[in-house]
């Protein structure tokens, strides 16, 4: 079968280690299925792989994905569910210590076929199409999570969301305004800010801005570059929920607005297939669709990545391994 994978490990230049090829068909184990893949979705997980983060060279080959949608061994559309962990762990999946995404201990989903426990599959709603289901399992489940379960907002609160154009940043402004949560929104671009609009932010800002006032909770993935902003839009109680630090992780910790003003830092990763139903009835009822940025046949991988490296993307990349 085709599949895109990591054959080495290049910190500098990621796309040095990508490898689009053909790799023996996965066999399932007891208790998982094989899913034909009809569309994967590109994260920025699969980056931090090919540079080595999260891998060792005795993985290697590794198919490279942690989200797609597909068919199932009796024909029905399936989302995978990425969050492979212990079969036997009781409560929220997301806190097992032995869980993994998949490309992580698991062959990913870039690939024409693979293999899951029959539990990681979520049936595709039919108003989904392919491509839009195979964006959900990272990004918009994080969101999700996010949101709704580490900072508990209900209708009239207000979010702040850090950096706009992420993935998991217009996922949230989405999410949140089909909620009804006023939602306000950074960015350092013009069109970052055009694009938050378009996803629903209430208002948007110039990353760094003054607010009109502070927010119930801020949506938190950028990190080091706006942390302190972060903290101080908080009015006294709000919620940073953190799940990401794309300019690095190394902040000043600036307890002062931290206890001062009695706030809760929380953490927060993927979700739940509880939360993961939960999301899809959102956008069943909403009729909120995750914007694609672009679609790549799988052989072209390494252009999905690339542009997605450039940061000029706005929207998910989507590989489509049926289109040959």
């Amino acid at each position: 079968m085709l599949a895109a994978y990591a054959k080495t490990f290049d910190a500098d230049d990621p796309l040095a280690g990508l490898c689009v090829g053909e790799l023996p068909m996965p066999e399932p184990e007891p208790g998982w299925c094989l899913v034909r893949v009809r569309a994967a979705s590109l994260n920025h997980h699969d980056v931090w792989s090919l540079r080595g983060v999260g891998l060792r060279e005795e993985q290697l080959p590794m198919i490279l994905g942690c989200d797609a949608c597909g068919v199932d061994p009796d024909g029905n559309g399936v989302i995978v569910h990425g969050l492979i962990g212990d079969p036997d762990w009781r409560g929220d999946e997301t806190l097992d210590p032995q869980r993994s995404l998949l490309s992580e201990r698991y062959p990913g989903t870039f690939a024409e076929y693979l293999t899951v426990p029959r539990r990681n599959l979520i049936p595709k709603p039919p108003s989904l199409s392919d491509a839009e289901a195979a964006c959900l399992p990272t990004a918009w489940l994080t969101a999700f999570r996010m949101l709704f379960t580490a900072a508990a907002l209900s209708p009239g609160q207000t979010v702040l969301v850090q950096g706009a154009t992420g993935g998991v940043a217009s996922a949230a402004i989405g999410l949140a305004k089909a909620a009804g949560v006023r939602t306000w929104a950074t960015s350092r671009s013009e069109q970052g800010m055009d694009f938050a609009r378009r996803m629903g932010a209430d208002d948007v800002f110039a990353s760094g801005d003054r607010l009109p006032e502070r927010v119930d909770a801020v949506i938190e993935t950028v990190g080091e570059a706006t942390w302190g902003h972060s903290l101080r839009s908080l009015q006294p109680g709000g919620t940073v929920v953190v799940a990401g630090a794309t300019t690095g992780h190394g902040p000043p910790a600036d307890l002062n607005h931290v206890f001062f003003r009695q706030l809760r830092v929380v953490g927060s990763s993927m979700g739940t297939l509880a939360e993961f139903h939960e999301l899809l009835r959102l956008l069943d009822g909403s009729g909120l669709r995750p914007p694609i940025d672009s679609t790549f046949p799988l052989a072209e991988a390494g252009e999905a990545i690339s542009r997605m490296i450039d940061g000029t993307a706005l929207g998910k990349m989507v590989l489509c391994p049926e289109n040959r």
